[in-house]
C-alpha cells in the first residue's frame, strides 16, 4: 500500500527534531506533529528556561561581591516581569529556529494532538494520515505525590508561567531540578524552604558532591528539611500551609509550593493499545536500536526506559535515522554520560560515584579529592569552597569517575568526560599541564 509519509514523528522535542532532520537528509518524506510549542520540554518548559533563571539568579551573588572588587554597592532586586518577558522572547526565538530548520530540511510540521488508529494510521485532530514508519518522541510529564491538597502545588512548567515572584516558596523534592530551583529562587531573593524526603539532596550522586552542595545551599540561606515529607497542604487565605512528617514535623506557611519529585513518560492520549505497542513499567519498551515490539514503530527520549537527558534523546533520534533510513545500523552507549546540577554552587559529574565504584571494584578503588578556595574569593567574601574528586581503579590506574562542585563545573566535567570515556588513567591526569590560574588545573595536581 502507498503511505502518506515514509516517517511520521509524534513529538517535536529534541529527539523528534533530530530524527526528522536526519531522516530527511536521507531522502525520506517526513512529517512531525506537536501539540505544544516546537522544541519540547527542554526548550520550552525545562532545561533552557531553568538555566536562564540560574543566570538571572547568579547576579545577586556577583552584586554581593561588587563592593570588594571596587564597584560599590549594587541594587539587588530583580524585576520578575522583565526577566519573564526576556525568557519568553529567548524561548520563542529558539522555537522559531527549530521550525526554520525543519522547514529547510523539507519536514512537514503539523500541530495537534496525535493518536494511533492502528499500527500505520494516525489521527491528528480529525485528520487521518498513514506512515510506513512511526517514531514516538512525546517526552515526559511531571508528577505529584498523592497527598491532600496537592492541587495547590505547581510543577516546574507552571513555575515559568507565574505572574508574580514568590516571596516565600516551599520546594518539594531532592533531584537536580529541585536543587536548581531552590538555588535560583534563593538567588532571586525569595525565601526558600526545601523539603527533602532523603537524608540529603541529590540521591544517587557521589556522597561528597551531595554533601558539598547541600552545605553551600544552607550557607547561602536556604532552609533544608531532610528526611521529611509533606503530609497535607491547606489553603489559608492567600497562603498555603504545609503539615510535615518525618524528622521535621512542623507546620510551615508559604505563598507558593513547587513540586519537583520526578517525571514519567507522557503516554496519555496516544492510544498505544490500538497499535499494539508494548509498555513496560509506564515506559515504551525499546531495544538498543529504538525498535518497539511492532516492526514499524520506534521510540526515543523520555517516553522510553532510557536515561532522561536531552542529549540522550538527540543521540538516539539520530542513531534511529542512521539505522532505518541511512542503512548504517548503530546504537548509542548510555555509559559515562556527563550530567550537571545547575545549583548554586554548580555541580557536575561523569562516570561512577565512589559508592558505585566500590560495589564494582571493591578495595581496588582509590579516591583523590580536594576542597579549595576559588581565586575569585581571594578578594570577595568567601561563600563556599570548590570540591573536585577523582575515583580511580588502583589495579588499572583508570579513572572511573570525576565529580566537581564549584564555578564552571559543568564545562570542566563535560571535557573530562571525553578523557574518562576513552580510558584515561590517573597517570595521564598527572602528566597533563593545566591552565593557570583555573579551577580545572586542580584535577591534574591531585595527590
Amino acid at each position: 500500500m502507498g503511505f502518506d509519509y515514509d516517517l511520521f514523528i509524534i513529538g517535536a522535542g529534541p529527539g523528534g527534531i533530530a530524527a526528522a532532520r536526519r531522516a530527511a537528509e536521507y531522502g525520506a518524506r517526513v512529517a512531525i506533529s506537536e501539540r505544544d510549542q516546537v522544541g519540547g520540554t527542554c526548550v520550552v518548559h525545562g532545561c533552557i528556561p531553568e538555566k536562564l533563571m540560574v543566570y538571572a539568579a547568579s547576579f545577586s551573588h556577583v552584586f554581593e561581591d561588587a563592593d570588594e572588587y571596587g564597584w560599590g554597592k549594587v541594587h539587588r532586586r530583580v524585576s520578575w516581569d522583565r526577566f519573564m518577558a526576556a525568557k519568553d522572547r529567548a524561548i520563542e526565538h529558539l522555537s522559531q529556529l527549530h521550525i526554520q530548520h525543519l522547514q529547510e530540511a523539507g519536514v512537514e510540521l503539523i500541530y495537534g494532538n496525535t493518536k494511533f488508529l492502528d499500527a500505520s494510521t494516525l489521527d491528528i485532530e480529525g485528520r487521518k494520515v498513514t506512515a510506513d514508519k512511526i517514531l514516538i518522541a512525546v517526552g515526559g510529564e511531571a508528577i505529584k505525590p498523592d497527598v491532600p491538597g496537592i492541587e495547590y502545588a505547581i510543577t516546574s512548567r507552571q513555575m515559568f508561567e507565574l505572574k508574580r515572584q514568590p516571596e516565600h516558596i516551599a520546594i518539594i523534592g531532592s533531584d537536580q531540578i529541585a536543587m536548581k530551583f531552590a538555588g535560583s529562587m534563593n538567588g532571586l531573593i525569595s525565601k526558600v524552604i526545601l523539603v527533602v524526603p532523603e537524608d540529603c539532596g541529590l540521591p544517587g550522586r557521589d556522597e561528597d558532591l551531595r554533601t558539598a552542595v547541600q552545605e553551600s545551599m544552607t550557607k547561602n540561606g536556604i532552609q533544608i528539611f531532610c528526611n521529611t515529607k509533606v503530609k497535607k497542604i491547606e489553603r489559608v487565605r492567600d497562603s498555603l500551609r504545609l503539615s510535615l512528617s518525618g524528622d521535621n514535623q512542623d507546620t510551615i506557611t508559604v505563598d507558593t509550593v513547587l513540586c519537583v519529585i520526578g517525571r514519567v513518560p507522557n503516554l496519555s492520549g496516544l492510544d498505544l493499545e490500538k497499535a499494539g505497542v508494548a509498555v513496560n513499567r509506564g515506559a515504551i519498551a525499546v531495544d538498543e536500536y529504538s525498535y518497539t515490539n511492532k516492526a514499524n514503530i520506534y521510540a526515543v527520549g523520555d517516553c522510553t526506559n532510557r536515561p532522561h537527558w536531552t542529549p540522550v534523546a538527540i543521540a538516539s533520534g539520530r542513531a534511529f535515522a542512521d539505522t532505518v533510513f541511512g542503512k548504517q545500523p548503530r546504537t548509542v552507549s548510555f555509559e559515562c554520560i556527563p550530567s550537571a546540577v545547575s545549583s548554586q554552587p554548580e555541580a557536575a559529574t561523569v562516570g561512577l560515584t565512589e559508592a558505585e565504584a566500590r560495589e564494582k571494584f571493591g578495595e581496588a578503588v582509590c579516591c583523590y579529592s580536594q576542597r579549595f578556595q576559588p581565586l575569585f574569593d581571594s578578594i570577595a567574601e568567601p561563600e563556599q569552597k570548590t570540591l573536585i574528586k577523582l575515583v580511580v581503579d588502583r589495579n588499572t590506574d583508570r579513572v572511573l569517575g570525576a565529580h566537581m562542585v564549584g564555578e564552571y563545573a559543568a564545562e570542566i566535567i563535560q571535557c573530562l568526560g571525553l578523557a574518562i570515556r576513552t580510558g584515561a588513567t590517573k597517570k595521564d591526569f598527572d602528566a597533563t599541564i593545566g591552565i593557570h590560574p583555573s579551577a580545572a588545573e586542580e584535577f591534574f595536581t591531585l595527590r
